[in-house]
C-alpha cells in the first residue's frame, strides 16, 4: 500500500492543541478537501502510516496522522520494533482527536464539514470513540481493530464497551476484518454486526478471505495481502466519499454485511504474521 511512485506529495510534520505531533499530507487539488484521520497502529507514527497519509492526499483528502502516543516518556525505539505496548486512555485519546478535528476545522484547505476518521488495529477502538462523542464527523473506519478479545471489556483506561460505542456513534461506519486474523475472531466480527444492528445503525462490514492481521501492511511482508490491501483501500475510498458526498440518508438505516470464511474455520488455529 506504500505510494512507490512520487507524485510530490510528501508527508510534513505538524503540532497542534499545545504540542501533539502529527504526520500530514495535503492533495494537490485546490481549493476545500475533505480531510481524513489517520490512526497510526501499536508501533506510533511508521514508514506504513506516513505511506497511508500520502495515499490518502493521492485520493484528494486532507491526511492527518497524530501522535496517540505522545504523553509516553519511554523507549520509542521499542515500541516502534513492537517490543512495548503503549495502553491508550479513552479520555486521553478523545481529547487528542478533539484536538485534530479542530486543527482541521481551522485549515484553509479543509472543508470543516467533511472530515472522517480511520483507525488501524490497536487504534480501531478511538474511530468509534470520537463519532460516538461527536456529531460532526462524516464517517468512519475500523480496520482489523476494536473488537478482539479484550476489548469488548471495559476497564479503567477504557470505560465505555463497544457496544455503548456503536449505540452512541452518529456517522456510517465501515468495518473490514480478515479470516485468518489471530487477534480478532469471526465470532468477534458477527457479534460487531449484531452491535449495529441491535442498535439501528448504518454499517457496512466486510470479512476477507484467509487475511490476517494486518493485511493491508505491506511494510510486512509476512502479513500483507495485496488483493485484500487493495480491495480493502478501494471500498474505504468509496465509503468514505459517500459520506463526504451525503450519500448515506440520515432518516435510513442501510446494512451490508460481507463475509467469506471456510466452513472448517477455527480460530484457535490463526498465527500470528511477521
Amino acid at each position: 500500500m506504500a505510494a512507490k511512485k512520487s507524485t510530490g506529495i510528501k508527508p510534513t510534520m505538524v503540532k497542534f492543541g499545545g504540542g501533539i505531533g502529527a504526520v500530514r499530507a495535503l492533495p494537490k487539488a485546490k481549493g476545500e478537501r475533505p480531510a481524513v484521520i489517520i490512526l497510526h497502529e501499536r508501533y506510533g507514527i511508521d514508514q506504513h502510516t506516513k505511506d497511508l497519509t500520502v495515499k490518502l492526499a493521492q485520493a484528494g483528502f486532507v491526511g492527518l496522522a497524530p501522535d496517540l502516543f505522545h504523553r509516553f516518556t519511554g523507549d520509542r525505539k521499542a515500541v516502534l520494533r513492537g517490543e512495548q505496548r503503549v495502553d491508550l486512555t479513552d479520555d486521553g485519546a478523545l481529547a487528542d482527536l478533539n484536538a485534530a478535528v479542530e486543527y482541521l476545522k481551522r485549515l484553509p484547505s479543509v472543508n470543516a464539514s467533511r472530515i472522517g476518521i480511520i483507525g488501524v488495529c490497536q487504534s480501531g477502538r478511538q474511530s468509534l470513540l470520537l463519532p460516538a462523542n461527536r456529531t460532526d464527523i462524516a464517517g468512519a473506519v475500523v480496520l482489523y481493530g476494536a473488537i478482539g478479545g479484550r476489548e469488548w471489556q471495559s476497564n479503567e483506561l477504557r470505560p465505555t464497551p463497544v457496544e455503548e460505542l456503536v449505540a452512541k456513534v452518529t456517522c456510517p461506519v465501515l468495518g473490514a476484518f480478515g479470516e485468518a486474523d489471530h487477534i480478532i475472531s469471526v465470532d468477534d466480527v458477527v457479534r460487531f454486526r449484531n452491535c449495529f444492528e441491535k442498535a439501528k445503525k448504518s454499517y457496512h462490514i466486510r470479512l476477507y478471505r484467509d487475511a490476517p492481521h494486518g493485511w493491508l501492511n505491506d511494510t510486512m511482508p509476512g502479513r500483507y495481502r495485496k488483493e485484500a490491501a487493495n480491495d480493502a483501500w478501494k471500498l474505504m475510498m468509496a465509503f468514505l466519499k459517500k459520506c463526504f458526498a451525503g450519500g448515506w440518508d440520515k432518516d435510513r438505516i442501510v446494512c451490508t454485511f460481507e463475509s467469506d470464511y471456510s466452513i472448517k474455520y477455527d480460530f484457535s488455529k490463526n498465527v500470528r504474521m511477521e
